[in-house]
C-alpha cells in the first residue's frame, strides 16, 4: 500500500477521509479528526445532498414506492447513506428509518418486504424477500439501531428463514418459500444470501448468537464453496459475469470485492479465495487504484463518484481486503 495512494484517498471528501481513517488506517472513531470529519460529511459532499432531497415525512419520494423506485426510492438512499458512514444520530437520519421500518417492516415475522399493507399497515408479508432484509439490517445496524427490537426481530428472521440451497435435496415449503421463484428457488438467489450475511456481519463478535454464528458460518461456507464468484457445480464458470466488474455502492447487486470484504471482516483467508483475490490485485491500475467499473449513478438522485473513473471507495474496499489477507497470511 502506496503512501501516495492513501494521500489520494485522504483527498476525498470528509466521508471518505474518516472511512480511510477508520477502516484502514486503524484511527479510533472517537479521536477529534474523526469525530470533525464526520460532522464535515453530514453538512457537505454526497451525504448531506442525499439529506437535502428528503421530504419532511421522512421518505424520499412518493412514500409508497419507497422500494419500487429504484434507486431513488427511500430505501436506497438510506442505504446509501449507510455505506457512506452517515451519522445516525442525525435527526433526518432517524425520520428516514423510521418511515422504512413503518412501510416496509412485516409485523408478524420481523422481515422486510417490498410493500406495504393497505389494510394492516407494515410490510406485506407476500413480499418480504432476503436481499432487502439483509440489506436494511445492515443498514440499521450502521446507523445505530443495534438495540430497536424492530432490528432485532429482523435479525431473527434471516438465522430462521434464510436459506443456503444449492440445487441438492427437497427445498422447503411454506411461507416465505411458496412465493417468489427468483428469490427462493431451489438455488436460493445468491444476491440474498450475500445480503443477508452482509446484515449480520454488522452485530459484534460478543453479541452474536449461537443461532447467528451458524447461520454466519453455512453462508460463508456457501461462498467459499462457489469460491466466492464461481457455479458450485462447474467451477469453470462464473455465478454471473458482471461480479467481475467492480462498483459501489452494490445496492441489492454484489460483486467479487463486495463479498471477500465480507468474507475477510468475518476473518476467514481460504484457499478457494485465491483466484477472487487474484482477481481484485489484477485490477489495480499503475498508480494503485482501482476503477469505478459499475454504478447505478444514472438512476441515483445524487452520484456516487464517476463510472469509468478512478474510485475512493473501492479502492479503499480493495486496500482493505488485501490488508486483511496480509495479516492472516503473517
Amino acid at each position: 500500500m502506496g503512501v501516495d495512494v492513501v494521500d489520494w484517498l485522504l483527498e476525498g471528501e470528509p466521508a471518505v477521509q474518516h472511512a480511510v481513517r477508520t477502516r484502514l488506517l486503524g484511527q479510533d472513531a472517537a479521536s477529534p479528526e474523526c469525530r470533525l470529519l464526520r460532522q464535515q460529511a453530514m453538512a457537505a459532499g454526497t451525504i448531506a445532498e442525499i439529506l437535502s432531497r428528503q421530504g419532511a415525512d421522512g421518505h424520499w419520494g412518493p412514500p409508497g414506492r419507497f422500494y419500487t423506485a429504484k434507486y431513488q426510492g427511500t430505501v436506497w438512499n438510506l442505504l446509501i447513506l449507510a455505506e457512506l458512514g452517515a451519522d445516525g444520530h442525525d435527526e433526518r437520519v432517524r425520520r428516514g428509518a423510521e418511515a422504512v421500518l413503518a412501510a416496509s417492516r412485516h409485523p408478524a415475522s420481523g422481515g422486510f418486504s417490498t410493500g406495504t399493507s393497505k389494510r394492516d399497515g407494515g410490510g406485506l408479508a407476500s413480499s418480504v424477500i432476503p436481499c432487502l432484509t439483509g440489506n436494511l439490517v445492515f443498514a440499521l445496524l450502521r446507523l445505530g439501531y443495534g438495540d430497536d427490537p424492530r432490528v432485532r426481530a429482523a435479525v431473527d428472521w434471516i438465522t430462521t428463514y434464510q436459506r443456503f440451497d444449492d440445487a441438492e435435496g427437497e427445498a422447503p415449503t411454506g411461507w416465505p418459500y411458496d412465493h417468489l421463484e427468483m428469490c427462493w428457488g431451489r438455488h436460493t438467489c445468491s444476491m440474498g444470501i450475500v445480503k443477508a450475511l452482509k446484515g449480520l456481519a454488522e452485530i459484534p463478535g460478543p453479541e452474536r448468537s449461537t443461532e447467528l454464528r451458524a447461520t454466519l458460518a453455512e453462508g460463508a461456507e456457501w461462498l467459499l464453496k462457489h469460491h466466492v464468484h464461481k457455479r458450485s457445480h462447474n467451477l469453470a464458470r462464473l455465478s454471473k459475469p458482471g461480479w467481475k466488474r467492480f462498483g459501489f455502492p452494490r445496492m441489492y447487486q454484489t460483486d467479487v470485492l463486495e463479498i471477500l470484504l465480507l468474507l475477510t471482516r468475518l476473518g476467514y483467508d481460504d484457499p478457494r479465495m485465491d483466484e477472487a483475490f487474484a482477481l481484485v490485485e489484477s485490477k489495480a491500475d499503475p498508480a494503485g487504484r482501482w476503477l469505478l467499473e459499475d454504478s447505478f449513478n444514472d438512476r441515483f438522485a445524487v452520484p456516487v463518484e464517476v463510472a469509468g473513473e478512478p474510485s475512493r471507495w473501492v479502492t479503499l474496499a480493495a486496500l482493505e481486503v488485501l490488508a486483511h489477507r496480509a495479516v492472516a497470511a503473517r
